[in-house]
């Protein structure tokens, strides 16, 4: 699209904006003046790419208060996450697991994530306009689509369900909405040691994990991580879509030429990444800049935001065309990461499923929000969706548009507030918990291999010592 468009928070309150601000600050400062925020005002997206990929930028846990607040939200088992393990045997054993259930044709991963995203749409009535959520809405198509690369057979509705429950709950945590629910988390727990001990699982798990850690892997990197990844993208890309039509209709037109479908995605992902910041920590020295070097633990994070905002003319524009020029492998734009430091596993098969769902979703509706779209999208990403044989009055439909901004702007301070009770209320029971801090000080970092296979420390959803 040419043509500037206001800025992604421009049509949201105040209180929204400072919670996002001060979720941002939390992150950035609970390591104290231990912690490098990068790029910043003095040090630019270079700078930011050098240390990104420098290899002592490789810490992922062990030495970061930081990581208590992540691994207290991804509980069970973020020990053996696989964005979260140190580097060493079990990261390549885990990592190389989850390539595996990753793998697959194009066509075939095209063809499973339609048929997931179809059964999805045929709950939904093709007589009227209905308004969702749209990250409600896709989460238990990729809660199927993921349980079906894992055990390569259908999803049973019980599993969806389950998956979909403890998918919500980890992400509603994170962004403060809702606090945690441990018994919920267990449930699939539970489902998932019967599957695993019975064998059902068609790949072979990790050998370093032991069979606890094994279904903790399973629960938290392919249940958790990638059911609620692929749910925020396809809800970022439909909101976008749904708040420019004329977008909308450019993709419609080019059915049989996926090119400017992946200039959207591509503008999606740079604009509302779904990683806020990265964090690593130095496992040596790293230099800064002339006067500069980093010493080992320091923490540092990476906003993607702030990277993905450089080096573009109206960065704060959603602008697809801008990629008919522009090389993403040249540009500032790393939604998988990068692939010196930890690239996200599913650089392949998420443009793949993505563009395969949105062709799904756009066959049978049009679009249409009046929501806000912010980087977080705590609101869910409200839309309405509109029949393609169904030709609404004029008037019914603004009326609708108003109800949805309206609604939406009413709920942004009841969810401010809500973020800043429970958000510090969560904030203040992981730092006494220690998750993270607990589990190093008996499992070190580069212990030896008969350490590694005492099984996870403590338990995250376990109240800690006193």
């Amino acid at each position: 699209m040419r043509g500037g468009t206001k800025p992604a928070t421009a049509d949201t309150w105040w209180l929204p904006r400072g919670v996002v601000a001060l979720r941002g600050r939390i992150f950035e400062r609970a390591n104290g003046d231990r912690a490098v925020t990068l790029p910043s005002a003095v040090h630019g997206p270079e700078v930011f790419e050098r240390v990104y990929a420098h290899p002592a930028a490789n810490g992922r846990s062990a030495g970061a208060g930081l990581s208590d607040l992540f691994w207290y939200w991804l509980s069970p088992g973020p020990e053996v996450h696989q964005e979260h393990l140190e580097p060493g045997e079990r990261y390549e054993d885990v990592a190389a697991t989850t390539r595996r259930m990753l793998a697959g044709t194009s066509d075939d991963l095209t063809a499973a994530a339609t048929r997931a995203v179809a059964r999805t749409l045929d709950t939904v009535p093709d007589g009227r306009i209905s308004l969702v959520r749209l990250r409600d809405l896709v989460m238990p198509a990729w809660a199927e689509f993921c349980y079906e690369l894992v055990f390569k057979e259908p999803c049973p509705p019980r599993a969806r369900d389950l998956i979909t429950a403890h998918a919500d709950d980890v992400v509603s945590a994170l962004k403060c909405t809702g606090l945690r629910h441990p018994g919920r988390r267990a449930r699939l727990t539970e489902y998932l040691s019967a599957k695993v001990a019975a064998g059902e699982v068609p790949y072979p798990l990790p050998k370093t994990l032991s069979a606890a850690e094994q279904v903790h892997y399973l629960q938290g990197t392919m249940f958790n991580t990638a059911v609620v990844q692929l749910s925020e993208a396809t809800a970022h890309v439909l909101l976008a879509l749904a708040r420019h039509p004329e977008v909308q209709r450019r993709v419609l037109d080019d059915t049989d030429d996926d090119r400017y479908l992946t200039r959207v995605l591509d503008e999606t992902m740079r604009l509302y990444p779904l990683f806020g910041i990265a964090h690593r920590i130095t496992t040596g020295e790293i230099p800064l800049d002339e006067d500069t070097v980093l010493p080992p633990g320091t923490v540092v994070c990476f906003s993607y935001p702030g990277y993905h905002a450089t080096g573009y003319d109206r960065p704060d524009a959603f602008d697809p065309d801008r990629w008919a020029a522009l090389s993403v492998k040249d540009a500032h734009h790393i939604p998988y990461g990068v692939a010196a430091n930890r690239p996200c596993p599913a650089w392949r098969l998420s443009p793949l499923v993505l563009r395969a769902a949105v062709r799904e979703v756009l066959r049978r509706f049009r679009l249409d929000s009046t929501a806000p779209h912010t980087r977080s999208i705590p609101h869910r990403a409200p839309c309405l969706l509109i029949p393609r044989d169904l030709s609404p009055q004029p008037r019914r439909l603004d009326a609708l548009r108003r109800y949805v901004r309206t609604r939406n702007a009413v709920e942004d301070v009841t969810r401010g507030v809500r973020q800043l009770v429970l958000g510090t209320v969560m904030v203040l029971h992981a730092r006494r918990q220690r998750l993270a801090g607990r589990y190093f000080e008996e499992h070190p970092p580069g212990g030896c291999p008969a350490d590694r296979g005492r099984g996870p420390g403590p338990s995250p959803h376990v109240p800690a010592r006193r």
